[in-house]
C-alpha cells in the first residue's frame, strides 16, 4: 500500500561549493532513499534548498565586497549544477530568501509571540569595537567551554556537538577584525523552550528506531533541561522581524532554516497549483518524515524543529526519523568549506562518471561512525566491484547471448536445483535489501546487492556456459537465461544507488520506459526577482504509484540489444591532483 514519504534534506549554506563531505553526509543518502521509495510506488516528496541567511554567507560577502544575495545566487546556481550532474532528485530545491519562506517564518514567529512562547529580554552579546558592530554567533571563534576545542563557533562546537551561547567561549576572537570583542547589552526575542521540554522528551523517548548516537545525544540534552534562546540578531541580512520597531534586527538562521522544510513543501504545492498538496506529508498521520542531516545538525532537528512544530501547530507531523550521518574525513580531518579542506563535487564530476562517485560514497557512508575518503579506495572499489563484478557480469552474459543466440533471450531446458536456488536467492534479496533501504542502512543495501552479484558470477563459473555451448548450446542457454533473469533483477536492487547505469541495463533488455523521472531547472519569478529551482518530474509509473520492486519476469525469446561497457577502469593518474 502506497505511503506518503517525506524526505527532508539539510539546507547547505550558499557560501561555497559543495564537497563530497556534504554529499556523503546528507544529499546522496536522501536521494538513494527517495529513489527506493519511488520504485516501491510510495508518494515521495523530497525538498531542500540553499540556506541564504547563514553568517558564513555574510562573511563571504564582506570578504568579496558583495551584497549577500549576490553570493547566494552564485552558489545556489552551482548547487543546482552539482545536483543535476550527480543525479540528486529533489522534488524541489529552492532557497530561504523567497517571499514564501519569509512569509512562513513570519507566520510562525507571530503565532509563537502571540501565545507567549517568544519574550523580549536583554542579552549580552559580543561587540566588535573596531568594526562598531554586534557580532552574530558565527562571527566569533574561540575555545569550546565543554571540550576545549580551540576552533569552536560561537553557537556550537563542531568537535563535541554541544550548543551554547557565544559569550561562553573562552579566548573569543572576532572573525571580522581579528580582535578580542567585548560584551554589550542588546534586546532580543527569546524562545521559551523550557515550556516544551517534557513534551519533546516524551516524543523522543518513543523513537526506538532512531540511530543510537542521535537518540542518546538528544535525550541527554533534554534531560539536562532546556532554557530560553534568542531567535533574533543584530544584523541586516535575514528574515525580517515582522514587528514595528525591530527593523534593525532579523530572525536568526537557526530558527528560520528548519522552517524551510515546511515552506519548501508549500512552495512545491504552489508550483503544481494544488495549494493543499503539502498536507499529505504534514497533516496525514500515515505519512513519515525522514530528515537527512550531518551529526552536527542533530539538536536543531531533534529538539529545535519539534519544538517549533509543537508550538506552532500540534496537527503538523513531527520527524519520524533523523538518520544523521557522522562525518566524512580526509587526511583524518572533517571536510570543511570554510577551511578549504575538501574534495569538490563539480571537480570530481569533471573526471568521474556520476554512478562511480555515487557507488564509492555509498559504500563508505559514515552511518554509524566517521569514515575516511581515499582516492586509492575509490579506484579499488570502482575497478574491483563496479567494473569487475557487476559491469563485467552484464557485459559478458549479454554480449555472449547477443552473439550466440541472435539477440534473443534463450529458451531454457528444465531448471535444475542449482538454477532454482540462484533465482530463489535473488528473489529473497528483494526482501533483505528492501529491509536495509527501509531502515536507512544504505551501505548494507548496496552490500547486499553486490553480494548477490558475486553469487551470479560464482554460478556462471560453475555452469561455464561459454565452454558448454561448444557441445550443448541448449544447456548453455539455460544457464544464460538464468543469469539474464538474475541481471535484470539486480539492476533494480542497484537502481537507487546507480540510477544512470541501471537505466542502461534496463534499455539493454529492451526497456523503453524510464526507471526514474528527470530533474529539471525552472525559473521562479517573484516580483522583480527571479531565481532557479530544481524540480523532479515523475514517470507515469511513479504518478500511478506502481510498485516495481520485484523479481524479473524476463521471458524466453525476448529481444535485447548489444551491451556496451557500463563503467570505465580507473587509473591512478586520473586522481593525481584531483583534490587540489
Amino acid at each position: 500500500m502506497s505511503r506518503p514519504i517525506g524526505v527532508f534534506v539539510a539546507w547547505p549554506y550558499a557560501n561555497g561549493d559543495l564537497h563530497l563531505g556534504h554529499v556523503a553526509g546528507a544529499y546522496l543518502p536522501s536521494d538513494i532513499f527517495a529513489r527506493y521509495h519511488r520504485l516501491r510506488g510510495n508518494d515521495v516528496l523530497m525538498v531542500s534548498g540553499s540556506d541564504a541567511h547563514g553568517t558564513p554567507i555574510t562573511l563571504k560577502a564582506k570578504q568579496e565586497d558583495l551584497h549577500p544575495y549576490e553570493v547566494v545566487k552564485r552558489y545556489h546556481a552551482r548547487f543546482l549544477e552539482g545536483w543535476t550532474r550527480l543525479g540528486i532528485s529533489f522534488d524541489l530545491f529552492t532557497h530561504t530568501h523567497t517571499k514564501n519562506h519569509i512569509a512562513q517564518t513570519g507566520e510562525i514567529f507571530t503565532k509563537l509571540r502571540e501565545q507567549g512562547d517568544l519574550l523580549v529580554g536583554t542579552q549580552q552579546q559580543f561587540f566588535d569595537e573596531t568594526e562598531k558592530m554586534f557580532l552574530p554567533d558565527r562571527y566569533v571563534r574561540g575555545t569550546c567551554p565543554f571540550c576545549e576545542y580551540d576552533q569552536a563557533r560561537g553557537d556550537q562546537c563542531e568537535k563535541c556537538g554541544k550548543t551554547f551561547e557565544a559569550k561562553e567561549l573562552t579566548e573569543p576572537m572576532s572573525l571580522i577584525s581579528e580582535t578580542t570583542p567585548v560584551l554589550r547589552d542588546t534586546d532580543h526575542y527569546f524562545f521559551q523552550m523550557s515550556k516544551y521540554n517534557q513534551q519533546v522528551l516524551d516524543y523522543v523517548s518513543k523513537q526506538s528506531h532512531w540511530r543510537p548516537h542521535v537518540k542518546n545525544f538528544t535525550q541527554s540534552m533534554l534531560e539536562e533541561g532546556l532554557g530560553q534562546r534568542a531567535i533574533t540578531r543584530d544584523i541586516d541580512w535575514g528574515v525580517p522581524v515582522p514587528e514595528a520597531g525591530w527593523e534593525d534586527k532579523v530572525i536568526y538562521v537557526w530558527f528560520d532554516a528548519v522552517i524551510g522544510y515546511l515552506s519548501a513543501s508549500r512552495e512545491w504545492s504552489a508550483i503544481i497549483e494544488d495549494e493543499d498538496a503539502w498536507k499529505n506529508w504534514w497533516k496525514n498521520k500515515e505519512a513519515q518524515g525522514f530528515y537527512f542531516i550531518g551529526k552536527d545538525n542533530v539538536p536543531f532537528h531533534t529538539v529545535i524543529w519539534p519544538l517549533e512544530l509543537m508550538a506552532f501547530d500540534p496537527e503538523l507531523n513531527l520527524p519520524y526519523d533523523v538518520p544523521a550521518n557522522q562525518f566524512l574525513n580526509i587526511d583524518g580531518e572533517k571536510f570543511s568549506t570554510s577551511r578549504g579542506l575538501a574534495v569538490w563535487l563539480l571537480q570530481v564530476l569533471d573526471t568521474f562518471d556520476a554512478d562511480t562517485v555515487r557507488y564509492y560514497l555509498a559504500s563508505i557512508f559514515p552511518e554509524t561512525k566517521d569514515a575516511n575518503f581515499s582516492w586509492d579506495e575509490l579506484i579499488a572499489r570502482n575497478n574491483g566491484e563496479l567494473v569487475a563484478a557487476w559491469g563485467n557480469l552484464v557485459n559478458r552474459v549479454l554480449g555472449f547471448a547477443y552473439k550466440r543466440y541472435d539477440g534473443l533471450v534463450p529458451t531454457p531446458m528444465e531448471l535444475d536445483d542449482v538454477d532454482k536456488a540462484l533465482l530463489a536467492k535473488i528473489e529473497a534479496g528483494f526482501d533483505t535489501v528492501s529491509k536495509s533501504y527501509e531502515e536507512v542502512r544504505l551501505r548494507d543495501a548496496l552490500k547486499g546487492a553486490m553480494s548477490l552479484t558475486r553469487d551470479v558470477n560464482k554460478y556462471l563459473d560453475e555452469k561455464a556456459p561459454w565452454t558448454v555451448f561448444k557441445t550443448d548450446p541448449e544447456k548453455a542457454g539455460t544457464a544464460i537465461f538464468v543469469a539474464m533473469r538474475a541481471i535484470d533483477s539486480l539492476k533494480m536492487l542497484f537502481a537507487p544507488v546507480l540510477p544512470h547505469s541501471s537505466q542502461k541495463v534496463h534499455e539493454f533488455f529492451g526497456g523503453t520506459d524510464k526507471l526514474f523521472g528527470e530533474s529539471v531547472t525552472e525559473t521562479r519569478i517573484e516580483g522583480d526577482d527571479s531565481y532557479p529551482v530544481l524540480r523532479y518530474t515523475k514517470t507515469e509509473a511513479e504518478v500511478q504509484g506502481v510498485d516495481r520492486w520485484k523479481m524479473s519476469d524476463l521471458q524466453p525469446g525476448t529481444s535485447f540489444s548489444k551491451p556496451e561497457p557500463l563503467y570505465k577502469v580507473l587509473e591512478k593518474e586520473m586522481v593525481e591532483g584531483s583534490d587540489e
